[in-house]
């Protein structure tokens, strides 16, 4: 992997972008976002993440995240360890899941082109992890994280969007709290 997307910085502000492996729109029911949500509130309270921009997409998702804890590597990593784990629980578990079979048999396709993979593979690999330098990168990563429902088409307005925190922007802290809301981040020196 380059060395461009490596988290160098440990006490970094990242803007970081994950994927579902081949793109697949899962996060198109209110349970499996929930999941997101209340991982990522987990990740402030219990792991030292600081989040100040997020969107979850149906197939991706976007932060601009520090690690208090110096870490942003296992942070992302447990996120996704974790978060994967119970999204593929609740596609198995819920009786509608009209894509149920579909999803799971692309997750085990995807599992077995890793050798690393006991099952399933639900997230790709790489996280692209861009470190924020100054506050024009920062202010620059926050607008594209936001415009991002909207230049899929599905929203006019990135406030309409649910999950992004262009809505915490807008002072609605209703889906997910964000640390230092509506301020443009100091960086550390």
């Amino acid at each position: 992997m380059s060395r461009k997307y490596k988290f160098h910085n440990k006490s970094g502000l990242y803007f970081v972008s994950f994927a579902t492996v081949y793109w697949i729109d899962v996060f198109t029911r209110e349970n499996y976002l929930l999941i997101l949500t209340s991982s990522i509130d987990y990740c402030r309270k219990k792991k030292g993440m600081e989040i100040y921009a997020y969107c979850f997409m149906p197939s991706h998702i976007h932060l601009v995240f520090r690690s208090a804890n110096e870490d942003p590597s296992g942070l992302i990593r447990d996120f996704k360890k974790y978060t994967a784990k119970k999204v593929l629980k609740a596609i198995q578990d819920h009786p509608q899941e009209s894509r149920k079979e579909w999803l799971l048999s692309m997750f085990k396709e995807a599992g077995k082109e890793k050798g690393n993979i006991n099952k399933y593979q639900f997230w790709q690999h790489h996280n692209k992890p861009i470190e924020l330098w100054s506050d024009k990168v920062i202010q620059q990563k926050i607008d594209y994280i936001h415009n991002n429902p909207v230049m899929s088409g599905f929203v006019v307005e990135s406030v309409d969007w649910k999950y992004s925190s262009a809505r915490n922007y807008q002072d609605d802290h209703t889906v997910l709290k964000i640390d230092n809301e509506g301020v443009l981040l100091v960086l550390p020196k």
